[in-house]
This record gives structure tokens, sequence and C-alpha cells, in this order.
């Protein structure tokens, strides 16, 4: 919605009445939460835009558009997108100028010059209390260890900077759960990022998003043909199956080795740096002020391991809470599971399901305060003026809304074992193909899709 306009003039300046490449997307995640009368007309007038040329429209309210377009993926597919964090979780995708993205999308081609790309390899097995969020950070800490990344911006080096972050070891995450990594290769400046994903993963996730692709037909979502002819391509690659691998002999620009047994404490990127990655020991005792979960770098997990710490926790909370799911699916099941209840109790500030914080443009933390956030990024003024911006797991950043401060390590321990204990409650995604209202809306998705496509042809 902030390079739509941008995006929709180019298209009109290349005349083009459909969409050449397979799938065009369109979202409201930046500016719905608080729009401004310019951003309500294009409400107004660019969903019909998209979806007259085959597009795929999201709705004010729905959330953010990373969340939805990971849904809508096929494996070893390449993209792009008009947001720097279009960064996709299987495949891989190029972020590029609103000029480049409606060239892409006229004409289903766009110039790339190849680099080199950087491998980051996980061994060993993860320690308790250790999240996703600390292995994103991870590597600018080893990075920075390694010579191969400073802090400093004079002389600054980066060995990230325009190559493709390729990422192996973690063939067992879940495709939500590797969107984490991918969608933080942003913040090391890569010009890309592809994970080494297992079969069983990838095919879990396409049978769930299938469902959900019927089930917007069923809602009303346009263009029904393009989420139709898309659940039709998932169904196909299901039915044989293959991903790409590296080759045995592939040569790198360089090769960070991560020994996940060696990681015993969560590691945060201080104030004001995506870059500046440190242990959570050398800066634990800062004061905490106001605490952010959300952006695209959450998950539904991530607000259960919130909302239990919270619950266990019976006193005033030190901070004020800022709670933003990714989409409004999430934002439904959170409701439906009682953790509005808990957060509501707890004094957070819910918001609409979209970037909320981490887009900067809209509401904001107090000036000069201290936070710690999930989001993306934690660049100078960009949460709040002269903020001091953590960027932090969910977990540790709920710990942190509890004490008012930065935990020690074996502080933060104390309460992730707690979490560890209900793991398999906590960390469950949003599997469609097991939910029996998107099953039934599926249903009658998959019928009106295959009318409209037989009517085409």
């Amino acid at each position: 919605d902030t390079t739509g306009p941008m995006t929709r003039d180019e298209l009109k300046d290349l005349a083009c009445l459909g969409f050449s490449a397979d799938l065009t997307m369109q979202s409201f995640c930046h500016t719905a939460a608080y729009p401004k009368p310019v951003d309500i007309d294009t409400q107004h007038t660019l969903p019909d835009f998209i979806m007259t040329r085959g597009g795929v429209s999201l709705r004010p309210g729905d959330g953010i558009i990373h969340s939805w377009l990971n849904r809508m993926l096929l494996p070893d597919t390449v993209g792009t997108g008009g947001d720097s964090h279009t960064r996709f979780p299987m495949g891989i995708s190029f972020p590029a100028g609103s000029g480049l993205v409606a060239f892409a999308a006229a004409t289903g081609v766009m110039p790339l010059d190849m680099p080199e790309s950087v491998l980051v390899r996980f061994s060993g097995k993860m320690q308790p209390g250790i999240t996703l969020r600390d292995l994103v950070h991870a590597i600018p800490y080893y990075a920075i260890q390694e010579g191969l990344l400073t802090v400093d911006k004079k002389g600054k080096k980066n060995i990230f900077s325009g190559r493709i972050l390729e990422i192996e070891g973690l063939n067992h995450l879940t495709v939500e759960q590797a969107f984490e990594l991918s969608d933080a290769s942003a913040e090391r400046s890569a010009g890309g990022c592809t994970i080494d994903l297992s079969q069983e993963s990838v095919a879990e996730y396409l049978q769930s998003n299938i469902v959900l692709l019927r089930s917007m037909i069923a809602d009303g979502y346009g263009d029904a043909r393009t989420l139709e002819r898309r659940a039709r391509a998932m169904e196909d690659w299901l039915a044989n199956p293959s991903l790409m691998r590296a080759d045995a002999d592939a040569e790198y620009a360089a090769i960070i080795e991560i020994n996940l047994d060696d990681i015993k404490e969560p590691i945060v990127c201080a104030p004001n740096d995506p870059d500046d990655a440190r242990l959570l020991s050398e800066v634990a005792g800062d004061v905490v002020n106001e605490v952010f979960i959300g952006s695209c770098m959450t998950n539904i997990g991530h607000f259960r391991a919130a909302g239990k710490l919270l619950e266990a926790h019976k006193g005033t909370m030190a901070t004020r809470l800022w709670l933003a799911p990714p989409t409004k699916m999430d934002e439904h099941q959170l409701m439906e599971e009682g953790y509005y209840n808990i957060f509501g109790r707890a004094g957070a500030r819910m918001e609409m399901p979209g970037c909320s914080l981490c887009m900067g443009n809209q509401a904001r933390v107090a000036p000069n305060s201290t936070v710690l956030s999930t989001s993306t990024r934690n660049f100078p003024n960009r949460l709040g003026d002269g903020a001091n911006v953590y960027l932090t797991s969910a977990e540790l950043a709920a710990v942190g809304a509890i004490l008012g401060r930065l935990p020690t390590p074996a502080e933060y321990l104390e309460y992730a074992d707690k979490l560890d204990a209900m793991a398999d409650d906590i960390y469950r995604y949003m599997n469609f193909d097991q939910m029996a209202s998107f099953l039934k809306s599926a249903e009658d998705g998959k019928r009106i899709g295959a009318v409209q496509i037989e009517e085409v042809a």
C-alpha cells in the first residue's frame, strides 16, 4: 500500500491490462491501522485495478503481506516485491523498486545479475531456552567474531551485502519458522536468501495453504481464477514432489559454521543497529520502558508463549506492552484460545493485524524510551524519537515486559524452562487443513474457482 500507487502508475505506463506473472498480490498492511485520507482513497481504488488484471488483493485488516504471500508460494520459484522484506522461506525472492516490480508483474520476467552466495551452516542441537530469533541474531554475531562483519560504519565490512544468504542444517523447521531466518536477510543487506528445508515440511505447508486459498475464494477474494490456479499448482507439486539442493561442490564467498551446542544464552541486537549482535549477559540489567511483540518476524507461537508468561505473572506490568498479530487468522485463533483475555488483563495495547510499530510511520513509542522489540530492524528513531531499541525474541521481550529490565541469562532461563514444558501446546502453527471452518469454505471455493476457470476456457 505504500509502493502500490507507484507500481500502479508504472503498470499504466506499461499499458498492462493483464499480469503475465503467475501470481501478483497487493495488500494494505502498512497503513490500514492509522490511514490518512489518501490511504483510504487507495484502499477503495487499488484492489479493483489489481484484480481486473488477474492479481490478488487483500483487504485492510487482513494483516502483513509477507505472512500472506508466503502462503501462496510454490517451491523453487523466483519472485520480487516492493517491500525489502519480500524474502521467500522457500524458493528465492529479490526485492525491488516499484518500476521493476511493475515490469516483472506485467511481463513475467525480471533482469538479474546473480551474485555470489554466503553459506551459513548450522550443526548441533538447540539448547534449552534458545529460540529461532536467537539463531537469526547468531548469524551477525558469528560473522563479527570471524571478522566478516563490523558494526562501525567507518570502513564497514559486511560479507552478506548484495550476496545470497544460503542456510543449511535446519531442514526440520516448518516453513513458518524458516521465514524468521529468511526475513532477517534484509537486515544483513543480502540480495536474497534461500533455506534448505525438508520435503515433509514443504508438503505440510502446501496442504494447509491449498485450503486457505480456496477458502479465500469462498470469502469473495479475487482474482478467483488466480487463486484456484495456484491451489492446483500446489496439488501438482504434492503429486510429484521435488526440491532443489545445492551442488556438493558449490563454491561460496564465505562459509560460516554455527554450532548450536555453543549457543547457551539469548543473542540480542543492541540499540540502534541490527548488526550489533550481543550476548544477553553483556546487556543484562538495562531498564526497559516499552515492549513490542509483532511484525512479520512473528507467528502465532510467539503470542502463545508471551501469553503463558503473562498469565503466570500475578503482579502489575512494569512496562507498556504493544501486541500486533501478523494476520487476522492469528488474531481470531488467539481470541478463540483465550489469549486476548490474558493480554487485556495485562494492560497490553492490542493493534490491528499488520505492521504496527515496525513501520515507524504510524503509532510510536514514547520519546527517548528503551524498547524490546520483535520487529525487523532498530534503526535510530524508527520506533520513536530518540528511542533505544533492542531486537529480541518474543520470549525474551515478554520476560522484559514483566521485569521492566533485561534479565540475566539465569533469570531468563527460569522463565524459558516453564515454556519448554508447554512447548507442544505453544508452538503449534496454522494448519488450515485441520480446521473445520476453513475446510468447509475450501469446498465451496474449489467449486467457485473451477466454474470461473471453465468459463474462461
